[in-house]
């Protein structure tokens, strides 16, 4: 078995029994490939990468590719099957203010912000923790916003069965603020339902919830 190999083992076993991988990992041979396509992009930039405060940033920018998108090594409608439970609920269950953090695809510069979900069970129930892992494992991905918003819906409905689903991103784009038009403040709102959301009553009801304080 050669190091690689070990490696992945390694990395299979400790993998959490949801399906969520840790992500404190690297491909040795994907990384010493981003990085050495990473030294002629510093030459090009105008910059040495001989010099010694960029001699490891190479290396350093590979590793955090690898990290920021490691939502590919990872399943979420998995991760939902490895926490649903059988439970007599009918009633909106809401999971706000989940922390978003994804790159555009247009420019690989970040974008950020929050993601509010709500579901209604139809005969199972979702371990809380796992919808955050799902939104997790799309946002680590190259992304748009619109398009992050209907895979979490369509993962969720597709896995759970729920009589509905909502999903609300709000997100800050640095390609907007640091390029282009450099608007800082803006924010972008995408939205996804099915089932009982698209009713004007029960999407309302959820358009309160995430807006609500518990203050």
């Amino acid at each position: 078995m050669n190091n690689l190999d070990k490696a992945v083992k390694t990395a299979m076993q400790e993998e959490d029994m949801d399906g969520y991988v840790k992500i404190d990992r690297y491909n040795p041979e994907k990384i010493a490939n981003i990085a050495s396509h990473y030294e002629d992009i510093l030459r090009n930039l105008g910059e040495d990468p001989s010099r010694e405060g960029l001699l490891k940033t190479p290396e350093r920018v590979a590793k955090a590719l690898q990290y920021l998108t490691h939502g590919y090594d990872l399943n979420p409608s998995e991760i939902l099957k490895g926490a649903m439970f059988k439970e007599d609920y009918s009633q909106m269950v809401v999971v706000k203010d989940i922390e978003v953090y994804s790159m555009c695809e247009h420019h690989m510069l970040p974008f950020f912000g929050k993601a509010h979900i709500a579901y209604i069970p139809n005969g199972h129930i979702v371990g809380l923790s796992k919808i955050p892992r799902v939104v997790e494992a799309f946002a680590r991905r190259l992304q748009v916003q619109e398009r992050l918003t209907n895979e979490i819906r369509d993962c969720i409905q597709e896995t759970l069965q729920p009589l509905g689903v909502a999903v609300v991103i709000e997100c800050r784009h640095l390609c907007m603020a640091m390029r282009g038009v450099q608007k800082q403040n803006s924010v972008t709102t995408t939205s996804a339902f099915t089932g009982a959301f698209s009713g004007e009553r029960t999407r309302a009801e959820f358009l309160r919830l995430i807006t609500a304080s518990l203050d």
